[in-house]
């Protein structure tokens, strides 16, 4: 072993020992390099540290290892065993002086294997860095956008879920971290990413939602994505955007309210998402057949954005809206006259979409198979019935809960000293403007 790289190792060592962890988190960043130089004997330089009582010196080493991966091409199992080892073992109070360092490993890490294809193989072992870095589970941290990446690339859907049914109130970023720890000029620092991995998060996780079929919980991501404040547009926003509008129609037939002041949506957005907003206004029309043609007509331009699947997606809610309407006009309806209102190809393809939908709680309704009528029944739902009575009770405490938040949370604003700052400051403006004059006399006038 080399004497730079002895030296690195008996720095970790004696200050760690002595309990210098601010101190080291913040000599440590120097050494990237060396360590990223000395890529074939950081297996030696690991082998003289404990995970646990030297949390620091083995995360630098990790990050110097994740630098080099693309050229020294190492085993990705071994990679994969070393961050696996990491996150179960290493000291939690010692992480939080490189929080910075962790978070771009991480970043590292989920890019290393959706490059390799193995990105199934780290989603346990991100969901664990993520319990590990926040502080409850209502914080979002930079590294959520990493456990949702590498969940959509796995398809996999089961461990992520319980994230992102987590409402958020509170956001760890990196550039507030890293000010906290004196690292801003780190090259491993990357606050300047904070909003890139935010509307990542709410993105994957529109589209992790939209995979599952649950478009009510991801029209709200994709809303909030695009919703951000911003003087310009993101590339990762236009995208949600056109989600958006797709994922919009299917939950309410038309776009839902947006919010007036995100001038970046009308001033970018819309002219570059002209075929979504096509989209919109034939669906407008109910016609299901003006619908399918338009969808072939831009199918190159739905398959390049991966949006295909959600415009079928989007023809098939149609169907089904259309169908709700013959629920308000008609009492019975043979399958053919549905088949023939709606634009089906006939009536097995009709008591398909009605079987489905009565299966979901869409419509209510029985169908005769002997001579092919449809009954459409009204809601049976009375509203009087125990399970209902907990449901309303659940809703009311979930309601207390979310008043009881924001009370709190205002209560914070306006404790918060630069709010206290900034409003004193707009009072003394407002005060300068009304009395523009200034008198030698009386402090009363």
């Amino acid at each position: 072993m080399g004497s730079a790289l002895e030296n690195f190792v008996n720095q970790v060592r004696t200050m760690s020992a002595s309990g210098s962890f601010r101190e080291l988190a913040d000599d440590l960043p120097d050494s990237v390099s060396l360590l990223a130089r000395n890529w074939s004997i950081l297996d030696n330089v690991l082998e003289t540290l404990d995970v646990q009582q030297h949390t620091l010196g083995v995360l630098y080493v990790l990050l110097a290892k994740l630098h080099s991966a693309a050229t020294a091409n190492p085993e990705p199992v071994q990679i994969i065993q070393l961050m696996r080892d990491f996150v179960h073992r290493n000291n939690v109070e010692q992480l939080r002086f490189a929080i910075c360092a962790f978070y771009e490993t991480c970043h590292l890490f989920t890019d290393y294997l959706v490059q390799k294809n193995l990105s199934i193989l780290g989603i346990k072992i991100m969901a664990r860095a993520v319990d590990q870095i926040r502080q409850m589970d209502t914080q979002l941290t930079p590294i959520h956008a990493d456990l949702c990446l590498l969940s959509l690339k796995a398809k996999n859907f089961n461990l992520v879920l319980a994230y992102l049914d987590a409402d958020i109130t509170d956001i760890s970023t990196a550039a507030a971290e890293c000010k906290t720890q004196q690292q801003q000029q780190s090259q491993h620092t990357d606050a300047n990413n904070d909003a890139k991995y935010f509307l990542l998060f709410y993105y994957y996780g529109g589209m992790i939602y939209t995979a599952v079929k649950n478009y009510d919980r991801a029209l709200y991501f994709f809303e909030v994505c695009i919703t951000t404040p911003a003087m310009a547009m993101s590339h990762i926003m236009l995208e949600a955007y056109k989600k958006f509008l797709m994922v919009s129609l299917i939950v309410e037939g038309n776009i839902v309210f947006i919010p007036k002041n995100t001038q970046v949506i009308g001033r970018f957005m819309k002219p570059m998402a002209s075929h979504y907003h096509d989209l919109v206004n034939v669906y407008a029309n109910s016609s299901s057949e003006e619908l399918r043609i338009l969808i072939l007509k831009y199918s190159e331009a739905f398959t390049r954005d991966s949006n295909m699947g959600l415009a079928k997606q989007v023809a098939t809610s149609l169907y089904k809206r259309n169908i709700k309407r013959l629920t308000k006009t008609f009492l019975t309806l043979s399958l053919s006259d549905v088949a023939s209102r709606v634009q089906l190809s006939g009536a097995a393809e009709a008591e398909r979409y009605i079987l489905n939908m009565i299966k979901s709680g869409e419509i209510y309704a029985s169908i005769n198979q002997k001579d092919g009528m449809v009954l459409f029944k009204d809601d049976p739902e009375k509203y009087n019935s125990p399970d209902m009575f907990v449901n309303v009770q659940t809703n009311i405490t979930q309601v207390l809960d979310l008043v009881k938040q924001i009370n709190k949370m205002e209560e914070e604003i306006i404790l918060n000293p630069m709010y206290v700052k900034k409003a004193l400051g707009s009072q003394d403006d407002d005060l300068t403007s009304q009395h523009p004059k200034t008198y030698s006399g009386d402090p009363t006038d």
